[in-house]
């Protein structure tokens, strides 16, 4: 996994870019990540009993994110909040497999738990970019059929 410093400033400028050049399904999908985060910040356990036993915080922010990705997925006109949805729920996954098997490894279950972000972001910043694009070239189109 990738340094903290490097996750918050991934985090934060994929988030910065959903806000400046997405729509409200961008935005609150990169709102949702940004607050379950926090919320794992939060409520992480000490570094020494991390991953050790099923982490409840980390759970409750896997959940709090399935649950806003998920409500994005229903209502979105968009395929990609799908896809967000669907790794999360892979994300949230890891917690059940700890807790059926209390012997998973804590290095298992910190990967399996937390693997899944950085292809949720290439996703966020690829649903982005396509729905950017595709308002723009929209756009263009109706400014030279207005002018034709």
């Amino acid at each position: 996994m990738l340094s903290p410093t490097i996750y918050w400033l991934l985090l934060f400028g994929i988030a910065a870019y959903a806000f400046i050049r997405g729509r409200l399904d961008e935005r609150i999908v990169a709102l949702t990540c940004i607050v379950a985060t926090l919320v794992t910040w939060l409520f992480n356990s000490p570094l020494s009993e991390r991953f050790g036993q099923v982490e409840n915080g980390v759970l409750a922010a896997d959940l709090l994110a399935l649950a806003g990705f998920t409500l994005v997925a229903l209502r979105s006109d968009r395929f990609w909040p799908m896809w967000v949805a669907g790794l999360q729920l892979t994300t949230t996954m890891a917690h059940l497999f700890k807790a059926i098997d209390a012997n998973l490894m804590p290095s298992a279950y910190a990967v399996a738990a937390r693997f899944w972000v950085y292809p949720i972001f290439i996703i966020i910043v690829v649903g982005t970019w396509r729905g950017h694009r595709r308002r723009t070239i929209e756009s263009s189109r109706e400014v030279r059929e207005a002018t034709a």
